[in-house]
């Protein structure tokens, strides 16, 4: 008799203590959802952007004569001064005179009847940029609910639905 007083003794403590802990963490009930309103922030955000554009450039164009008029003038300066050469003993000397001469005369042949033409052409720039805008960007939601007659509200980060899960807390009103 005494084992089974022992028994419900502790069992009865056991209950008690349980439904105290249960009080003090509350349990879990639905009450039902008036209103959800989204709630949203204002953010910057950026992007990036290619902008091109076309330049006109003028370069100088410069024309170059051909090689033809100082090769020609070598040649010729050079044939000439051979032919001196050879009547004077200084063959060489005269030859390689005549040749640098003639060239020299056929380049500022070139130089003298080539045009100056300044040319224009569009190059096309492009580079990329960072483009900024203001943007509204969800956040949560305010929501206003009804439990047992009152009306409560707190945020959430999801849209709650219908009805929002709440915890019940009871304890004494006074202690004893």
């Amino acid at each position: 008799m005494k084992a089974k007083m022992q028994a419900l003794i502790i069992g009865m403590t056991a209950l008690t203590v349980s439904g105290a802990a249960a009080a003090r963490s509350g349990f879990i009930e639905q009450a039902r959802v008036i209103e959800a309103e989204p709630v949203y922030e204002t953010v910057e955000v950026s992007y990036p952007v290619t902008e091109c554009r076309t330049e006109r450039v003028v370069r100088n164009d410069r024309r170059r004569g051909s090689y033809v008029a100082p090769i020609t003038g070598g040649i010729i300066g050079g044939v000439l001064g051979h032919e001196l050469g050879r009547k004077k003993r200084g063959e060489t000397a005269l030859t390689v005179a005549g040749t640098l001469l003639g060239a020299h005369l056929g380049n500022e042949y070139n130089r003298s009847h080539t045009r100056h033409r300044p040319a224009v052409e569009h190059v096309r720039q492009c580079e990329t940029v960072e483009r900024y805008e203001q943007e509204q960007q969800l956040t949560g939601y305010r929501v206003k609910y009804r439990y047992d007659g009152h009306i409560f509200s707190t945020q959430t980060q999801e849209h709650p639905g219908k009805y929002i899960p709440v915890r019940v807390r009871v304890s004494p009103a006074r202690e004893f």
